[in-house]
């Protein structure tokens, strides 16, 4: 049994998804984010093995026809997924795996790996996410009407998940996330399996 917990975690655009994860990171250790594979070309700054995995391709369909991926899509032109082996390696060497992976995704890893904590982040109202959105300052009217829609759809899957965290106050949120991540840390299974001497010797009869 693998000591760590694989994490899907989804939200519409502007709920802060990626500052709230980046944050947990900060608090938790053991806790890593996957690394996807993509066909798209790295921006500048962008490294490949930390931000993703850049491969071609012909490359990519090799991984899909060998079964290699526990996810994955095409968005526009190019293809994402999440390497199966990657993902378990990390959770039998006790690390807690957090997969950033949209509603369509998140169906396919629980379809595969069904024992993977499903958590989405919602923001408070409608109204607060389109304020998010506008204020980035970087999309036409267009641009953010079309992200509202997909939004809304986004968040319509909402009950296909295990938790809901609503995003009204930062601090708060964050909390909940760390309460979750530390409680599911001390169950019972995997905590015999990390502290098996321990219980060994607290439980077999003294003298």
């Amino acid at each position: 049994m693998s000591l760590g917990t694989l994490y899907i975690i989804s939200a519409p655009s502007g709920a802060g998804k990626t500052s709230l994860v980046k944050a947990l990171l900060e608090r938790q250790s053991g806790v890593v984010v996957s690394v996807s594979h993509t066909t798209r070309a790295p921006r500048p700054g962008e490294q490949d093995g930390v931000d993703y995995h850049f491969i071609n391709k012909i490359e990519f369909e090799r991984l899909v026809e060998r079964g290699e991926f526990l996810e994955h899509a095409q968005v526009f032109d190019n293809c994402y997924g999440t390497r199966r082996a990657t993902v378990l390696e990390r959770l039998e060497a006790d690390e807690d795996v957090i997969l950033e992976i949209d509603w369509q995704g998140a169906r396919q890893v629980a379809e595969a790996f069904p024992q993977a904590v499903r958590i989405f982040i919602l923001p408070p109202s409608r109204e607060a996410l389109q304020e998010r959105l506008m204020t980035r300052g970087q999309d036409s009217e267009e641009v953010i009407d079309r992200r509202m829609a997909d939004a809304i759809n986004e968040m319509s899957r909402y009950d296909e998940y295990d938790y809901l965290v609503f995003n009204d106050d930062f601090d708060v949120a964050l909390l909940e996330m760390d309460a979750l991540f530390r409680a599911r840390r001390l169950r019972r299974a995997a905590q015999q399996q990390r502290y098996a001497c321990q219980l060994k010797g607290l439980l077999e009869p003294s003298g």
